[in-house]
């Protein structure tokens, strides 16, 4: 049997042992937690070994070597406030600028934001060719701004976004692509003149409303007037043309009645030839009997007191018999 010595000292150095194996468990886990970076998709890391740059970490699993290589720290923006990190953000970003005053070619002061949306392509630049990224891109938006707005009119700066934002991209683009910077956008937000400008801005558009409306009653009273002349017009000629038609049936129907007429006639005096054969002639026939109607007519009507008769002895014996017969048949 051991001495009871022998058995604490060997429970001692198991003891030891066992700590040192966990101290050695838990280095090692620390060691490879810190050796191993996982870099979510989009995003990187620059890494420096003992101050200087030695890699530039892709999205996924990456090893370094603790406590010689760490990751650089950058300065970036986070709802619109400056953070510092050890991220880079790949992705397409967004700048809201807060207003700033500039002042036109006219000399008008006038409050202007605009929103730049940008992307970082050469992390290396972004971090070691630029000292604080956003505030650079920031300050240079606003000069680059100013100098566009003075270069123009209050008119044209209203009426001009696509220009001002078009410009203002191109110069950002070229001024930040040293800084591995891509500007895909500017976008203008807010154009806020002062507010005189504003109420005689507002008068201006009043009147040329008033002028508008003007013109559009006077545009709609002359077509009106326009088209009632052509409708009395085209109600003249429609009448015309009926007068004129009635007229031609009116006169087709006279000649018709008087050939009907004629033709009846030619009919009677062939009748009344038959009957009286060779002893009279049928148009002394004919007209007499007209001449004993017309004397009939003469001696009816109420208004008639005077009968005339014809200059020629003949003439008047034979009306002198129609007379008979006239008051013969009264």
């Amino acid at each position: 049997m051991l001495p009871w010595n022998v058995l604490t000292n060997n429970y001692s150095m198991l003891t030891i042992g066992t700590y040192v194996l966990i101290g050695l468990v838990v280095l090692v886990l620390i060691f490879a937690k810190a050796a191993i970076v996982i870099i979510p998709q989009s995003e990187t890391k620059i890494i420096e070994r003992l101050g200087r740059y030695y890699a530039t970490l892709k999205p996924g699993i990456n090893v370094i070597i603790p406590f010689v290589d760490r990751a650089k720290t950058v300065v970036t923006m986070n709802r619109g406030r400056y953070v510092y990190s050890n991220s880079i953000d790949l992705r397409e970003q967004v700048y809201d600028f807060d207003k700033q005053n500039v002042i036109t070619k006219d000399n008008i002061q006038m409050q202007i934001n605009a929103l730049l949306y940008f992307q970082i392509v050469d992390p290396f630049k972004a971090v070691y060719e630029i000292n604080n990224l956003p505030n650079a891109i920031e300050k240079l938006t606003q000069t680059t701004l100013r100098n566009i707005i003075g270069e123009m009119e209050l008119d044209q700066t209203l009426t001009s976004r696509d220009i001002i934002n078009t410009r203002l991209r191109g110069v950002l683009d070229d001024a930040t692509n040293k800084w591995g910077i891509k500007v895909n956008r500017v976008e203008l937000q807010d154009i806020i003149p002062p507010q005189s400008v504003l109420q005689a801005m507002e008068k201006q558009m009043q009147a040329e409303r008033d002028k508008r409306a003007i013109i559009l009653t006077s545009e709609g009273t002359k077509q009106s007037q326009i088209l009632k002349s052509e409708g009395e017009k085209a109600a003249i000629i429609n009448r015309a043309e009926a007068d004129k038609q009635q007229a031609i049936l009116r006169a087709e129907g006279e000649a018709q009645a008087r050939i009907r007429k004629a033709e009846a006639e030619a009919v009677a005096i062939d009748k009344i030839t038959e009957a009286v054969g060779n002893s009279t002639n049928p148009a002394n026939y004919l007209l007499a009997q007209k001449y004993i109607q017309m004397m009939q007519e003469l001696a009816t009507g109420d208004q008639n007191k005077t009968v005339f008769l014809p200059y020629e002895a003949t003439n008047v014996m034979g009306s002198l018999g129609g007379i008979k017969e006239l008051f013969k048949n009264s």
